[in-house]
Order: C-alpha cells, then structure tokens, then sequence
C-alpha cells in the first residue's frame, strides 16, 4: 500500500488512514502538524483498487468498523475518529 510521509518529530511511528473527502481526516491531519508529530499516511479512497483491499484489510486488523480517520501509534494504540484530546495525550 502506497503511503505518504509528513515530517515531524519521530518520538512515536504515527499511521493514520484517511479518506481524502473527510472533514475529520483533514482536521486530525491539520491537528498532528500542529502537534509537530511526524507520520504516515494513505487516503485510502484514492488507492488503486488492489492496494485500497490491502488497506482496508490492514485497518480491519485495527478498526474491525472500518471507521475513518484512523490513527495507529507504534502498532497497538488505535484511536477511531476525531479525538483531539485523545490524540494529544497519546502523542505528547
């Protein structure tokens, strides 16, 4: 599955799946460069067909819902939606 990179502090591996429509995508995207976090992420909508069924079979292992956004912190910490309190604890 094809991910971007965002440049930021690298004290936790942060992926977060994304759908490039999503308002609460783009306001966890907008909250993790405030936060200065460095990530990974896939807008999986936008995804060839192959690796989109790669990513969503990869965020069922996290989120069985399937609910966008979600955030993954150093493989075990999985926050579903916005959660901006959430995400700050998790990430300071």
């Amino acid at each position: 599955m094809k991910t971007e990179h965002v440049d930021g502090s690298d004290k936790h591996k942060v992926m977060l799946y994304a759908l490039s429509t999503c308002g609460w995508c783009r306001k966890t995207r907008d909250l993790l460069g405030e936060l200065g976090v460095g990530y990974d992420f896939a807008y999986v909508d936008v995804l060839p067909k192959d690796e989109q069924n790669d990513a969503l079979r990869e965020l069922g292992q996290y989120n069985q819902s399937g609910n966008f956004p979600t955030v993954v912190i150093d493989g075990d910490k999985v926050i579903v939606g916005f959660r901006e309190q959430e995400l700050r604890e998790a990430l300071k």
